[in-house]
Order: structure tokens, then sequence, then C-alpha cells
């Protein structure tokens, strides 16, 4: 098959397969709005004290995921974009955590 054709149709077509359906999107705003509940939740829990600070950035990271798998179509495109997304998310994440460790935020006073 020749990819470099002059109709449209034809290189449309071979450049995006399999996005998700309506229920699909509609799954994954549901996940996001319970997750986004628990987030809220989570930050009303006084006894968690500093470990308030991993749960939230693992859920935050659940989100960024979907969001980025599903609503900007990583999950249907080249893996390098994926690692490009996921990648950056990794190293905001570590120097966030550094930065935390730097000034002795997680020391007990």
């Amino acid at each position: 098959m020749n990819l470099i054709t002059k109709d449209p149709k034809a290189q449309s077509d071979t450049a995006h397969t399999g996005h998700p359906t309506p229920l699909t999107y509609f799954k994954i705003a549901l996940i996001l709005s319970i997750t986004t509940a628990i987030e809220v939740g989570v930050f009303y829990i006084e006894w968690l004290g500093h470990g308030i600070i991993p749960v939230l950035v693992i859920l935050s990271g659940l989100k960024f995921g979907l969001v980025a798998l599903f609503y900007m179509h990583l999950k249907y495109d080249s893996p390098l974009f994926s690692w490009f997304f996921f990648g950056g998310l990794a190293l905001a994440t570590s120097v966030f955590i550094a930065v935390l460790g730097l000034f002795k935020f997680f020391v007990a006073q």
C-alpha cells in the first residue's frame, strides 16, 4: 500500500486506528471523578500527617496517566509519546520528592 496518496481519507485511515468509544470515555470520567473525591476525602484525614503526600502523589499520577492515555489518545499513538509523557511525570515527581527531602520536610519536628 502506498502511504503517500492524494486521497485524504486514505491517509487518515492509516494514521488513526482504534479510538475509544463514548462508553469508554464515560467510564474514564467516572474513574477520574471517584479518584478526585477520594483525594478530597484523604485531605480531611488528619492522622495521616505527612503521609498524605505519597497518597496524593499516587492518586494524581493515576489521574495524569488516565487523562494522557485516553483523552490525549496516547494509548493509540506511538509508544514514544507515552515514554515522553510518563518519563516527564517520573522526573517531576522525583524532583518534587528530592526538594521536600532537601528542606527536611519528612523529618519529625
